[in-house]
């Protein structure tokens, strides 16, 4: 069982498009980090580079895993729809 620094809604953190990281600072001047795809996989910690406190991160799992299985359609239409224009 892990101790959390603190708990923290997913709203509160900042989302880097190009990186697909959930950002949150850290009292030692930091960053905590959690990952789209960790969040995906049902990850609830985010933790910091630089010292060895953690935080539990409170969002909706099922949210996450029903946006991935969207673009997982997505993807697998444009694959077919490549396969029939070719």
């Amino acid at each position: 069982m892990s101790v959390y620094h603190d708990e923290v809604e997913i709203e509160d953190f900042e989302y880097d498009d190009e990186e697909e990281i959930y950002y949150y600072p850290c009292p030692c001047g930091d960053r905590f980090q959690v990952t789209k795809e960790e969040l995906i996989a049902g990850e609830e910690v985010a933790t910091c580079p630089s010292c060895s406190l953690v935080i539990k991160v409170i969002y909706d799992h099922e949210k996450y895993t029903a946006a991935e299985d969207e673009v997982s359609i997505e993807e697998k239409l444009n694959d077919l729809s490549l396969e029939v224009n070719n």
